[in-house]
This record gives C-alpha cells, structure tokens and sequence, in this order.
C-alpha cells in the first residue's frame, strides 16, 4: 500500500508540553520521558510509512473546563497554582507553580485535535498528553487535575457528533470520566483491573448509568492476573459486538498502556498482542471514516510505553510496523481468571438487554 492508502495521522506538540506531569515527584521522570521518546524516537518510525502531521497545541480560554467542571473546582486548582505547594486532593496529585497552566494546556491539546477531526470528518489522532480519566466534575485525583476525555466528548457533541463512544483501556477505572458523563447520552466502555485496594476501587458491572445515559456506561473489570487472552477475550466477546450495534460517529480512546507486563503500578500482564487486537479492532473503525482520537494514560516503562503508543497508531492507521511489535510472546491467564471474566461478560449482555427493555 502506498502512503496515501492509510489513515491521515495526527499528533499534537507544543513548547513546554514534554514537562506537563501531575504525578508525585517520585514519578515525573518516568512521566516526561515517555512523552520524549515518543515524540523524539518513535514519532520517526511512524512517518517512514504513514503521512504524519504534528500540530502546535492551540491555547483555549479556560472556559472550555466548564464543559466537565464546576467553577468553583476551577478557581480552586488556580489559587492552588499561584500558591505553588500542597495536594490538589487527599495524597497523590500535587500542586506546583503554573500547574492550572499546565493542566489546561493538556485539555487544549485534546481540543486542538479534536476540532481538527470535526473539520475533516475522519482521521486518526493522538494526544500523548492526554487521557486523565481520574479528574472528577469537583476534584482532582490519580494524577490527574482536569479531565480532557469529559470535556471533548461534550465538546464534540456540541459540534453535531450525535453518537460519541469512550474507550478507556486504561489499567485504572476512569472514574472522573464516568461521574462526569454517567447521565450523558453517549457510549462509555471501561476494561481495567479491578482487585482489592486497586485504586481507584470503582467500575463494577452493576454502573450502568443513569437517566439519558442508562445502558450507555459499560464497566469490564478483569481480575488483577489478567492477561492477554483475557483482554482479547473482552474485545471479541463485548466489546466489538457493542461498538458495531451502538455505531459512533466519533470514537475517543484513553490508550493508558499501564497494563502492561511489568508495569511498576500495576501488575497485569498484557502485551503488544493485547494492543494489536485492539488497535486492529480501531482501525476498522477509523476506515469506515469514524474519526478516532486516542489519548495518552498511565504507563510507566517509559520505553515500553512510548514504543506501545506508536504500535497502537500504525495499527489504527492500517498497518501494524513489525519493528514496533508484537515483540513479546503472547501471555495466558489461569483457568479460574478466564472463567470470572467470561462471566462478568455475559452478565452484561443480560443486563444491557434488560436495561433496554427498560428504557422502551
């Protein structure tokens, strides 16, 4: 296939945008770096095959926060900014100078691609400073301060996208992103790890959602010895036949790629074979002229992480770079953890069918 066969990339960067990290200090290197190498390494591997163009971040007013925060959590991140010390929440996201800046450069970013698919109507995206699913509508929490995946879905439904899915692979529920969007009319999917004092402790099968979003929030927690059949298992079982019937007209991905094996947070054991699936499962989509935009998320291999984020992209663009992966050998769960998973997906096809009938 010639260059012009695949999918349009486009990757968004700006001046000082390596250094946005709200993560403890004992993190930001591991952060930061990731982003570096992605867009300094791996970034080149992308545009030996694909057509790849790096957008400068367009700075939005801070009025865009609205969309998913209440004012008053907006005022409070700002005077947390200008007094530069102390903890937006209650231990693990910490305030410094200039981070209200900072956290609303990231949302910008988001929004700069994100009105760069509304205009082209198709196109694959990605924001490698993205995807902080843990920000609620008052509060910040898991590293993260505003929640840019709430705010471009309400942004890009303002713009006419009637049918917007959220996927979020992050290993850790989104659960900002759920509260914020739990009544909203559009399609939200969460596979993440779900065990006893793994944070964040929500996105059980039972969340539903509520009012116009009843059925429309889908929660897939897979036990904490997870691997590679089990994820692959998810996509094929529930997550493909769900995203074919519900039929979005703009898909928006939190790609965290801190499932995978070895990750110092975590301890699921997902691999680039995880990611092709899925990523291949994106591509199907993005082909059939459905803008994709992913984000960024949790990862802490900083060389794995930026190396997984650059696979998934040429896979979603039409072709996964052999030099990029698989590189590792597909991994296999235990009996009992494929017996829970299968499970809790039949649970949710009964209860989405249920749910519907409600709804009627």
């Amino acid at each position: 296939m010639k260059r012009e066969d695949y999918a349009q990339l486009h990757v968004v960067w700006g001046e000082g945008y390596d250094e946005i990290s709200f993560t403890p200090f004992s993190l930001r290197d591991e952060w930061t770096l990731a982003r570096r190498l992605f867009y300094e390494k791996y970034l080149g591997f992308l545009r030996r095959t694909f057509k790849v163009e790096v957008h400068e971040v367009k700075r939005y007013p801070e009025s865009v926060l609205l969309l998913a925060h209440d004012k008053e959590y907006v005022d409070y991140v700002k005077r947390m900014s200008e007094l530069g010390a102390g903890l937006l929440d209650y231990g693990d996201t910490p305030a410094y100078p200039g981070v209200f800046e900072k956290a609303l450069l990231a949302v910008s970013g988001t929004l700069t691609l994100a009105d760069i698919l509304v205009k082209a109507g198709r196109g694959v995206a990605f924001n490698p400073q993205g995807g902080f699913h843990h920000a609620r509508r008052r509060s910040a929490g898991g590293f993260c301060v505003f929640n840019d995946v709430a705010v471009a879905a309400r942004y890009v439904r303002e713009r006419g996208y009637e049918r917007v899915a959220i996927i979020d692979v992050d290993a850790h529920h989104g659960d900002g992103t759920q509260e914020i969007l739990y009544r909203d009319p559009l399609l939200k999917v969460s596979v993440h790890g779900y065990g006893y004092g793994f944070y964040p402790g929500t996105g059980w099968i039972d969340e539903l959602g509520e009012g116009d979003g009843l059925c429309m929030n889908i929660n897939v927690p897979i036990p904490l010895t997870s691997a590679d059949d089990v994820f692959e298992l998810v996509v094929r079982e529930l997550l493909a036949p769900l995203i074919s019937s519900y039929s979005p007209d703009f898909v928006i991905v939190q790609s965290g790629v801190d499932a995978y094996r070895g990750d110092p947070l975590v301890g699921l054991r997902l691999t680039d074979n995880s990611y092709k699936v899925f990523a291949e499962f994106l591509s199907g989509i993005a082909a059939r002229g459905v803008p994709v935009l992913l984000t960024g998320g949790g990862g802490y291999q900083p060389e794995v992480t930026a190396r997984t984020w650059a696979f998934i992209l040429s896979c979603v663009a039409g072709r996964c770079l052999e030099e990029l992966g698989p590189l590792d050998e597909k991994t296999s769960s235990d009996r009992k953890t494929v017996e829970i998973v299968s499970s809790r997906i039949d649970y949710l096809l009964r209860s989405l069918k249920e749910c519907e009938v409600k709804k009627r």
